[in-house]
């Protein structure tokens, strides 16, 4: 987790000396974090939604495993999860497009 945010951090201070020119307007600061924000938005979207995914899966093989009977009910409420689980990745990509073309300021 610190590493993630040390990252976040220096991505953040590394993009500031390019504004720091005297013809950078206040509309262009807003565009390029409107552009980290989205990127940061899809990829912990992405990230949360592979690792929800990744759990609910291993979890339903688990089960199938102990009880080969019930593999038809744990599957078809497993894509029923799986959807779910999507969806809030599909949240955070309607994030990240709101971020970039929703910005009254650019």
């Amino acid at each position: 987790m610190k590493k993630l945010l040390y990252a976040i951090f220096l991505l953040v201070v590394g993009a500031m000396p390019a504004f720091a020119g005297e013809g950078a307007a206040n509309g262009s600061l807003v565009a390029a974090l409107s552009a980290l924000g989205a990127g940061l938005a899809i990829g912990l979207a992405a990230a949360g939604a592979g690792a929800g995914q990744g759990q609910a899966v291993r979890g339903t093989q688990e089960a199938m495993a102990r009880n080969p009977q019930m593999a038809g009910k744990l599957t078809t409420t497993m894509f029923i999860g799986l959807a779910i689980i999507e969806a809030l990745a599909i949240y955070g990509l309607v994030i990240a497009l709101i971020l970039l073309y929703a910005n009254p300021l650019v």
